[in-house]
């Protein structure tokens, strides 16, 4: 029987807890369909308790990248994931709006650190030509949550109540805690499992930088963090409001709704993975970031931008569908070399690079819903709020080739920050 190599189980591991930290946010999303009614609450109060995980989520970007950096992704993710499963327990024993809010900021806390802790232990796990396909795959694992989400939880609610589906979900949280905190060795070298042959092709150990240097980082990594806020609209767009989506714009029931909301996401899950693996080949093949990132993000977005385009020619429900397919498809694309881009950067400062970019999908995820709710019970229209997604990846288009990954940020052995060419 051939040998699991460590790094896959690494890779397997991150992919679980990717999957379990997106079905723990969207979870709500389907859920709302319970609680809402059950507290008899509006869109827009709805779109509150959607976007109340992002607020402390935004603000524990950098300061748990920063962590990651400083002591590790092993420690980091084990707190933040007992922290995150907690939440979700506490979710299910809301007993109104104000409760609601507070279980979801605090699940906002425990999963601010997890996509930098994540990449800060790819930068060490990863070898540097299979950082794209990792970050697609961790991401598609993420989408496969997401498309699984609305039929999960509409069979918990049906079976039991909506405050079970959280508790279920809780439950797999802390399984994935327990089993992070035997098999994950922040150093390669230190994995049992471990061969030389696997050592060979991994990142060469790095010591860790004395400081970061906050300002010049801030700056380097703005049009990156700029352009993924860009993303990140769309994204918590969809996360937040397509079950609802089909649900009220179509008068499906529950159950029809969440099947094609998980048809949505799960097209998703194939632009993720194709995107990791496209941006990896490009690079393999012509040597150059600037292509396999920058030219594939702005094509990408593009293309996300059109896809959208039919939502306002006509109402019809496969029309519908199609259309909000290829867009959240080409969108993902994006995922593979954007999430890729810190670690091109500034590989030293992996975790917090990554999360001060992540930092434009957070306060998007503040921004999107509670504003597409607004607009939603201001002008009834539930296709109004996708026209801002098109306007946001023209932008980034546009920004896309500010991002300059081909420029990497380097500290200097006597403590000096510039910035070198890679």
């Amino acid at each position: 029987m051939k040998r699991i190599r460590a790094s896959s189980i690494v890779l397997l591991m991150l992919c679980v807890m990717y999957f379990i930290t997106y079905l723990d946010r969207v979870n709500v999303s389907t859920a709302a369909a319970g609680f809402g009614k059950e507290f008899g609450l509006s869109k827009t109060e709805i779109g509150l308790v959607f976007s109340a995980f992002a607020y402390p989520y935004l603000v524990f970007q950098i300061i748990g990248g920063w962590v990651s950096d400083r002591f590790g992704a092993r420690k980091t993710l084990i707190f933040c994931g007992a922290l995150w499963a907690s939440a979700t327990v506490l979710t299910g024993f809301a007993g109104g709006l104000v409760s609601l809010l507070a279980a979801r900021v605090l699940l906002g806390f425990g999963e601010g650190a997890t996509f930098p802790a994540a990449t800060a232990a790819m930068s060490r796990w990863v070898a540097k030509e299979k950082r794209g396909f990792a970050q697609g795959i961790t991401h598609a694992a993420s989408r496969v949550g997401n498309a699984a989400a609305p039929a999960a939880v509409v069979f918990v609610m049906a079976a039991y109540g909506w405050r079970e589906s959280f508790y279920a979900c809780a439950v797999l949280s802390f399984i994935w805690v327990v089993v992070w905190a035997m098999t994950f060795t922040e150093y390669p070298k230190d994995h049992p499992r471990i061969t030389e042959q696997e050592l060979a092709v991994l990142p060469a150990p790095k010591p860790k930088a004395a400081s970061v240097p906050w300002a010049k980082l801030f700056k380097r990594m703005a049009p990156v963090t700029i352009v993924y806020f860009c993303y990140g609209w769309t994204l918590w767009l969809f996360l937040s409001w397509i079950p609802q989506y089909f649900l009220h714009s179509y008068h499906l029931n529950l159950q029809k709704s969440a099947l094609f909301a998980s048809s949505v996401f799960f097209a998703g899950v194939l632009g993720d993975t194709l995107g990791g693996i496209v941006t990896d080949k490009i690079l393999t093949r012509t040597g150059s970031l600037k292509r396999a990132r920058s030219w594939m993000v702005a094509i990408c977005m593009m293309l996300t931008l059109l896809s959208l385009i039919p939502l306002f020619l006509s109402h019809d429900l496969y029309v519908s569908l199609a259309s909000l397919s290829a867009g959240f498809f080409f969108s993902e694309m994006t995922i593979g070399p954007m999430w890729a881009i810190p670690m091109d950067i500034a590989p030293e400062h992996s975790g917090t690079a990554s999360g001060m970019m992540n930092t434009g999908s957070a306060l998007a995820a503040i921004l999107s819903p509670v504003l597409s709710g607004f607009l939603i019970d201001k002008f009834g229209s539930w296709e109004l709020p996708f026209f801002g997604s098109m306007l946001l990846m023209g932008i980034g288009v546009v920004l896309a080739f500010r991002m300059q990954p081909e420029t990497k940020f380097a500290v200097e052995p006597a403590g000096h920050v510039g910035e070198l060419h890679a």
